[in-house]
């Protein structure tokens, strides 16, 4: 029991060190995903870093730096997602762009094989959504894209 304390009695005395370790461990996680996350845990370690200097024990320094990061993570970090995404330009670009752009049926579609030229001037191969060919000539629109082929389905104006 004696080896117990002192291990309990180390850990209070250099709990310090260890939320320094978790702050810059967090800060050089966040550095390398962006998304704002590790950047929340770190401020928690900071939170658990001060009520270590206040001298709560060490397993109530935890739960308030949880409860901290989690309040940080639901509460601050959207805005400042929100702020960093403000100035994005909202056009679909690659795959995202071709999604229900409409087209013509240059062959016959089936699942196995066909060809499509799109609205934008690309040709693709294509495939059909569903069990039912659609004949040459056809309006189509694009449902989705794998790899080099497109998936379309027959478009009623």
């Amino acid at each position: 029991m004696d080896n117990f304390a002192t291990f309990v009695q180390f850990i209070d005395q250099w709990a310090w060190i260890g939320w320094l370790v978790l702050i810059a461990i967090f800060l050089v996680i966040e550095m390398l995903t962006l998304d704002f996350t590790f950047l929340m845990l770190s401020f928690g370690s900071v939170v658990g870093l001060v009520t270590d200097f206040i001298g709560i024990p060490v397993w109530v320094q935890v739960l308030i730096a949880a409860a901290a990061a989690a309040l940080f993570i639901l509460f601050l970090r959207p805005p400042l997602i929100k702020r960093l995404h403000r100035g994005e330009d909202p056009t679909k670009s690659n795959v995202d762009a071709l999604l229900e752009l409409r087209g013509t049926a240059l062959q016959d579609i089936t699942q196995i094989t066909g060809q499509v030229k799109l609205s934008n001037g690309d040709t693709w191969t294509a495939r059909t959504a569903g069990p039912v060919p659609i004949p040459q000539g056809s309006p189509i629109a694009v449902v989705a894209i794998s790899g080099a082929t497109a998936t379309v389905r027959p478009v009623n104006d």
